[in-house]
Formats: structure tokens, C-alpha cells, sequence
């Protein structure tokens, strides 16, 4: 099912490949088993993601597989753009996109490459925000808050 599952501080992240290309980058709890890469591919993949878990400044140079509708990546790329150590609420990304912060918001749970595409960098007006298609407290934002926490933006 997955390319490669390594340790992440707040749990696992799973990789998938389709072709010479990420398909998916999924978080994962704790419990799952890893895998060690199994291509070149999930291997560069690998690399980056923990090269990103010591350093919250680390770029990524990943083949990415078209997915998502024209509007997700238009969204997408917006949320690229947006450096370590800085947010943007959803209603500012929605202006920028010409969109407004409900849609925006949907775009990012649906976000096929987290950490890649730092979806987490993208919160509420008020709050942290969901993440990944998940409201409330739980696993998903407690992933949420250490990558924040890691680029030095703190939530509570």
C-alpha cells in the first residue's frame, strides 16, 4: 500500500508513488509498522521529509502527480508559496485566490502532499483551524501544531 512509512516526531509518514511520481504523502499514527523505500523515488522522498524534520527551512524537489481539480491547485500553489515560519489565515489565501475561505479551507484537507504543500501553514482567523478534513482536537491537529510549533509558530 505505501512506497516507504518512516518515523516522524509526531507519529508516521506513509509515501506513495504512482509511476515517477509522489502519489501521496499521508500522516499515520504511531502504530503503524515501517517500510523502508522501495524506489529511488520513495527514497529522495524519504530524505526530504526527515531533512525537513531536522531543518523547518528545508525545500522539497519532488516529482508530484497531477491530482486535484484546477481550483485545489490553484490553491495549492498559493499555499507553496507561503514561506516556513509564516501563516496565512483562509480568508487571506481565499483573496489571494479569488475564492473565498470556505472553499480554500476544503482545498487544503484535500491536500494530496502535506509538508510538501504546507497545508498546516494555512489557519483560522481565530484558531489553528482543521486539518486534513478533521475539526477538533485529536491526532491530525496535534500534527498540525508540532509542524507550526517546529517553524516557530507556536499554537496551543
Amino acid at each position: 500500500m505505501f512506497n516507504a512509512v518512516i518515523d516522524a516526531p509526531f507519529g508516521k509518514v506513509g509515501i506513495r508513488l504512482e509511476g515517477d511520481a509522489v502519489r501521496e504523502i499521508v500522516y499515520l499514527p504511531e502504530s503503524i509498522q515501517n517500510i523502508a523505500p522501495d524506489t529511488p523515488l520513495a527514497r529522495q522522498a524519504v530524505e526530504q521529509i526527515e531533512r525537513y524534520f531536522d531543518e523547518a527551512s528545508a525545500t522539497f524537489e519532488l516529482p508530484l502527480a497531477p491530482v486535484g481539480t484546477a481550483f485545489q491547485q490553484r490553491v495549492w500553489q498559493a499555499i507553496s508559496a507561503i514561506p516556513p515560519g509564516v501563516v496565512l489565515t483562509y480568508g487571506q489565501l481565499a483573496k489571494q485566490v479569488g475564492s473565498v475561505p470556505r472553499a480554500v479551507g476544503q482545498a487544503c484537507g484535500s491536500n494530496y502532499f502535506p509538508i510538501v504543500i504546507p497545508c498546516h501553514r494555512v489557519v483560522g482567523s481565530g484558531d489553528i483551524g482543521g486539518f486534513a478534513h478533521h475539526a477538533g482536537d485529536g491526532f491530525f491537529r496535534n500534527v498540525k501544531r508540532w509542524l507550526l510549533k517546529h517553524e516557530g509558530i507556536p499554537y496551543a
